[in-house]
Parts: structure tokens; C-alpha cells; sequence
């Protein structure tokens, strides 16, 4: 039964989709322009509403019902047992996320992800052309130019409609970048996963934002009114606006190549901030009715962007930080039973003493199955952030203080589905996989059901970088059972070519801190139902929005315009809709988070209490260093399950190829031209029992 209401769910929210597609296809054509919109300006453009009713009943209101779908189908899915069976269906998503393509520009593309960018491309194409076709079908569109030459007025028209199709690449622009999302995990996606989608959407902004200004710019060259650059018109768009808008997203495109995000992430953060007042002037430029549009992206993610700076306000309880000689960190904190989390998530971290406005992302690597009341990340010190904390925690302290958002990541454990596992890893790409051994661990000791096999194939430059094969098991003193499993690891050292002496021995320094009455758990910021808590800020929050803008359209905006949209402030219009939607968000998600708050407090107080127990010692690696006596028997079955290569590359073909099996898992994580290589080899016809996908951090 409950199987039949979430297909039921997906296939409503999949119909209310559909529905909006059609609105954007229609929404250029004449006949939705000349028969169809004056229609529903009868109908949906009240004296409360204004204008831009039949826009928010078309394009915004669609969303917002999704999203709620959304929200109670995660819910309820998260109520249900989880299963991996295979089905039909299954499979054809599957043979849809193969990779099709590797291109240097775009990476690996899966067949899902070249059909959404050809429908993505075709609608702003499709928009363009029709809102041209229908200028130069009636002329009576243009501006009255006198005798101007036609094919300048043409000119002026290119660049007009080159906005208004960008006006779709905006309207898309914040989905993928909302981290507590409920569309996302509807289409199989997560935060993480989609920024690839959040890259393509920003160029083609970019592009089109730059073609329209540098087209106007030329036009009024060409007809001696440069004057329009500073015009702020109170009763049409704010060509000024726009200029501010389109250079602070040239500053945010420059700085957000791969390039520039690697080497100086710093410099990529503080720019991207800026993208606060580039939308803020870009719908002063625009206006209410185009707005509408853009809208719904927007409201969900301010919705987000609220909630995640309400969790971010508490201090985290840091319970232990293990370093590695490699210079690979693992923080442990303490976490409520309540967070509930999937492998291969990742939780963004903040430590005010070095930076009190970066977040950077990391890899979850514990198992929530496992570890019920810890929560773990790892991270390798390489950037000037990382070599801090390191620094930080190599000192002598006893507490440090720290904020987290998060845990987000995939909807399921879908890696389980599959009947054997191949993770290839390169440097730190090896901490995704950590949290999924650890899963398929515990799955191993708690579960009479069948768990995959793994092969964990890993390349670390330096003898000293094995020590990272420690994480695979928790730090703790509970035993672990690695007998039930199937665990092949071969890890290979690139750069040199003999193993450690003997008497080179490193520790794995374990630091323990002491608890503080300001520190808190990992808690769910909504509380265990995080899922109904967001339905009902969604629907709440779009309500109080949809009243406060009547009100003031009914006994502030009407009288004075009547709805003729020519006579009342066209910037100020956009200040009431951008502050109603901040006002309804910031008041519906303070009272819920407040009310959840009141409710976990006493888990909160009990959990901050409890004493984590210490080690006497620091142990030393059981991956560096020859002659160790191996009196751990968890350790010293991972140790005797682990083939050292020395002085060479893993031969990727190779392995794969003697991968036997109808459903194999291939998952990839490191270096691009390493998950280039695998995709190539798991793409070809003669590997379709090679399921690919790769894990790694966009930011």
C-alpha cells in the first residue's frame, strides 16, 4: 500500500511538471500572447493580485506544489523499509546514467544529463525565436523610431528577446544549489550531484546576460543615446540596474573556474557572495511580471538559505580528532539518533578562529547505522583553511569551537542495490568510500540479507599516504566483525617504490576534547520530521506571502495604478514582492525551527552530558610501518585483505575487465582525468554489466 501511494505521489508531481513545461512552451508563442493572455488577465489579474496573478497561478504556483509533493513523498519514503530489489524501471534509470560522453568542457555526461541539457538549450532557443518571430510579425512591438533602418530596429530586437531568454536559464538557476531540497531527490539527485547542472544553467546566464548588455550598449551607439546606460525609469525597466547585475555576475564567471576554485577557494567564496545583489538589481531591471518567473527558485531557496543559517548559529560538540601522519584529518562530533543520513554525504564545516564566514564542504565518512551517536569527516591538508585546522589541532587544546550545516546527501543508500562493489580512488577521493565500506559493514553484521562484494582499488603518491586506509574502521573501542563481508583492497604508491622500514614507525595522533555547556550535537534543524516541518513552511510561507502582497496590492498599489501597471513605481513594485518573500520566510521558518528547537532540547542537554570513552594511547598505523605485531583482529583482517603495489599506476582497463558478474557498481572518486578514464572504460559496449558513477566535490 505504501509502495502504491509514493507512485502515486511522483506521478502527480510528474503531471503538475508536465503542466509547467507546456506553460513555458506556450508562454513565447502569438496565439498565448494575443488570445490566451487576456483571457487569464480577466480571470487571475484581481484588483488584489495585480498584474502578475496569471504569472504566479502559471509559473509559480506549479513549483511550490511540487515541492510539497515532495516533501511528504521523502517523508513517507523515509518511514518505509528500504529495498534494492532490481525492477524494470530500475534498470532503465540505470542504463540512463551510463556515461555517453567524455568531453573536456563538460566532464562525464550520463545519458539523463545530455537529454536535460538538449531540453534545457531547445526552451531557451525555442523562446528566442519566437519572441523575435513575433516582433518582427508586428511591428507595432518596436519602439516608434521615426525613420530609423529597419535592421536597426531588428538589432535592438535581437538584444531584447537574447534577456528575455536568459530570463529561463535564471528562472532554473537556484534549484540545483538548494541543499534541503525536495524536488531534487525526486529526479534521483542531490545538492552535491547537481551543481554540475548549477555550472551549465550560470554559463548560459553569463552568455545571454552579456549578449543583451553588449547589444544595447552598441545600439545606443549606434543611435547617439549612450545617455540610456545611466537611465533609472520610474515606470519601466532600470537599464543602470541591469549593468550593476550583469557586472557582478562577470566578476562571479571569472572567478569560478575550476582553476581559480582549486588553487585560491578563498578568492571563488567571498566573489560568489556577490550574488546577493546581482539578483537583487537583476529584478529591479526586470520588474514584477518577469519576476513571477523567476520566483519559485528563489522562494525555495531563501526558504534553505534561512534554515541553514539557523543551524549554523549553534556550536557543534567536537568529540575527537584523529591525524594522520599524511596530514588526512578525521573530526568526530557527537550527533542526535535523529540525523539521519545516507553514505556519500557531505556536511560543510565552519571554525570561526580561522574564518567566521567560510563553509567548506566535506565528506562524511561514517556509517549512520554504525555510529548512531557520532558523526565523522576527513579531510588532507592542502589549501591555506585545512593547513590552519591541522596546525589547530596538532596544538595543545583542549576545545575547539565549531559549526556545521548538514548532513546532506543521497535520498538512499542506492550503492547496496548492486550484487558486487568496484570504488576506485585517487588521494582523498578515497573518503566517500570509506562511509560506504562502513555501511556495508554494518549491513554485513546486522542483516541476513546478501551485501555486496567490494574491491577497493586506491593510488596514494607517498608510502606515508597508506595510513588513510585506518578510517575504513571507526575509531572506537567496539569491536568489528570483517568476516561476513567480501573486502579486496589494493592500494597503489605511484612515486615510490619500497615499503617502510620497520623502525619507521608513524602514530595516529588521537586528540580527545573536553565537553563545553556551549556546545550542542549534530542535531536535524527541523527536527526528526524534517520532511512535514518543510512541507508546512513551504505552503505556510507562500500563503503569508500571497496575503501580505494582496493586502498592499488592494489598499496601496490598486489605487493608485488600477492595475494599468504604467503609473505606480516599477522598482518599488519589485521591493515589496522581494520583501514579502524574505519577511514570510524568515517568520514561518523562525516559529517551526523554534518550536522543534523547544522539543529536542531535553535529547540535546542528555546527549551533551554523555562521556565518549578515551583511548590511553595513540596507536600506530597499521598501514605504515613493517613489523607491528597485528593483535587487533579487525585490523588485522583488513591488513591481511590489503595488496600493496609499489612504483606504478593502477591498470584500470585491466581490472575492470577481469570484473565478472551481470551487476557491478563502479564508482570513482579523485582526480578528473582518473574518473575520465574509468567512465571511458565503463561506457564501452562490451562493459554493460558496468554500472558508473563518480563522486567529487564541485565546489
Amino acid at each position: 500500500m505504501g509502495n502504491i501511494v509514493l507512485q502515486l505521489i511522483k506521478l502527480m508531481s510528474l503531471l503538475v511538471f508536465l503542466a509547467w513545461m507546456v506553460v513555458w512552451i506556450v508562454l513565447p508563442m502569438e496565439f498565448f500572447k494575443y488570445n490566451w493572455t487576456p483571457k487569464l488577465s480577466k480571470r487571475f489579474n484581481p484588483t488584489y493580485i495585480g498584474g502578475q496573478g496569471t504569472n504566479l497561478f502559471l509559473l509559480t504556483f506549479p513549483v511550490m506544489l511540487i515541492s510539497v509533493l515532495g516533501c511528504i513523498y521523502l517523508h513517507l519514503k523515509s518511514k518505509m523499509k528500504s529495498s534494492y530489489r532490481s525492477s524494470p524501471t530500475r534498470h532503465y534509470l540505470a542504463s540512463l546514467r551510463r556515461p555517453l560522453l567524455v568531453l573536456g568542457p563538460l566532464g562525464v555526461v550520463t545519458s539523463m544529463e545530455l537529454i536535460f541539457l538538449t531540453m534545457f538549450i531547445a526552451l531557451v532557443s525555442w523562446h528566442f525565436g519566437n519572441y523575435y518571430y513575433v516582433s518582427v510579425k508586428h511591428p507595432f512591438m518596436m519602439p516608434n523610431m521615426g525613420d530609423m533602418p529597419m535592421w536597426q530596429m531588428r538589432f535592438r530586437s535581437v538584444s531584447l528577446r537574447l534577456g528575455y531568454a536568459g530570463n529561463i536559464a535564471w528562472a532554473l538557476l537556484f534549484f540545483p544549489v538548494t541543499r534541503f531540497s525536495s524536488i531534487l531527490p525526486l529526479v534521483g539527485l542531490t545538492s552535491e550531484s547537481s551543481i554540475k547542472y548549477h555550472i551549465w544553467i550560470g554559463q548560459v546566464v553569463m552568455v545571454l546576460s552579456a549578449l543583451h548588455s553588449i547589444g544595447f550598449v552598441i545600439y545606443w551607439a549606434m543611435v547617439n543615446t549612450m545617455s540610456e546606460l545611466l537611465g533609472w525609469a520610474t515606470d519601466w525597466v532600470s537599464n543602470i540596474a541591469g549593468e550593476i547585475s550583469c557586472v557582478l555576475l562577470l566578476a562571479m564567471w571569472v572567478t569560478s573556474f575550476a582553476y581559480t576554485r582549486r588553487r585560491n577557494f578563498e578568492l571563488f567564496f567571498y566573489t560568489h557572495q556577490l550574488y546577493t545583489l546581482a539578483t537583487f538589481f537583476y529584478i529591479l531591471h526586470i520588474g514584477v511580471p518577469w519576476l513571477c518567473q523567476i520566483l519559485p527558485g528563489m522562494f525555495l531557496f531563501a526558504i534553505d538559505r534561512y534554515l541553514r543559517f539557523l543551524q549554523s548559529r549553534s556550536r557543534a560538540r567536537l568529540i575527537s580528532a584523529r591525524l594522520l601522519p599524511c596530514g588526512t584529518v578525521e573530526m568526530t562530533f557527537a550527533k542526535s539518533p535523529g540525523v539521519r543520513y545516507n553514505v556519500a554525504s557531505n556536511l560543510f564545516l565552519n571554525v570561526p578562529k580561522i574564518s567566521k564566514l567560510q563553509w567548506h564542504p566535506f565528506t562524511v565518512i561514517s556509517s549512520d547505522n554504525m555510529e548512531p551517536d557520532k558523526l565523522s569527516i576527513a579531510f588532507r591538508a592542502g589549501g591555506s583553511w585545512t593547513t590552519k585546522i591541522y596546525k589547530e589541532l596538532s596544538s595543545s587544546l583542549d576545545r575547539l569551537e565549531v559549526s556545521v550545516e548538514g548532513p546532506y546527501g543521497p535520498a538512499s543508500n542506492g550503492f547496496l542495490k548492486h550484487a558486487s562493489l568496484v570504488l576506485i580512488s585517487g588521494g582523498s577521493g578515497i573518503t566517500p568510500f570509506i562511509s560506504i565500506i562502513r555501511e556495508i559493514l554494518h549491513q554485513s553484521n546486522t542483516q541476513k540479507g546478501q551485501v555486496p562484494s567490494i574491491l577497493l582499488v586506491c593510488a596514494f603518491k607517498h608510502v606515508v599516504d597508506l595510513t588513510m586506509l585506518d578510517l575504513l574502521l571507526p575509531n572506537g573501542i567496539n569491536p568489528v566483525d570483517l568476516s561476513n563481508i567480501q573486502l579486496q583492497i589494493q592500494a597503489y604508491v605511484t612515486q615510490e617504490t619500497q615499503p617502510p622500514q620497520a623502525n619507521d614507525q608513524k602514530s595516529v595522533q588521537t586528540k580527545w576534547f573536553k565537553p563545553s555547556r556551549l556546545d550542542s550535537p549534530v542535531t536535524p534543524v527541523l527536527g526528526p520530521n524534517s520532511w512535514l516541518c518543510l512541507c508546512l513552511i513551504i505552503s505556510s510561507s507562500f500563503i503569508l506571502f500571497l496575503i501580505l502582497l494582496a493586502m498592499v496590492t488592494q489598499y496601496h498599489i490598486y489605487p493608485i495604478d488600477h492595475n494599468t501597471n504604467t503609473i505606480y513605481n516599477f522598482g518599488i513594485w519589485c521591493l515589496w514582492d522581494m520583501f514579502f518573500m524574505c519577511i514570510s520566510v524568515i517568520i514561518v521558518s523562525s516559529i517551526v525551527f523554534l518550536l522543534q528547537k523547544r522539543k529536542i532540547a531535553s535529547e540535546e542537554k542528555q546527549i551533551a552530558s554523555v562521556e565518549f570513552p578515551t583511548p590511553a594511547s595513540s596507536p600506530a598505523s597499521w598501514f605504515y610501518g613493517g613489523d607491528m605485531e597485528l593483535e587487533n583482529l579487525p585490523h588485522q583482517s583488513l591488513v591481511q585483505a590489503t595488496q600493496v603495489y609499489y612504483g606504478g599506476r593502477p591498470n584500470l582497463q585491466k581490472i575492470l575487465s577481469e570484473c565478472k558478474g551481470e551487476d557491478i557498481g563502479v564508482l570513482a572518486s579523485g582526480p578528473r582525468g582518473m574518473r575520465h578514464e574509468v567512465a571511458r572504460i565503463c561506457s564501452c559496449v562490451g562493459a554493460k554489466n558496468l554500472h558508473f558513477e563518480y563522486l567529487s566535490f564541485n565546489w
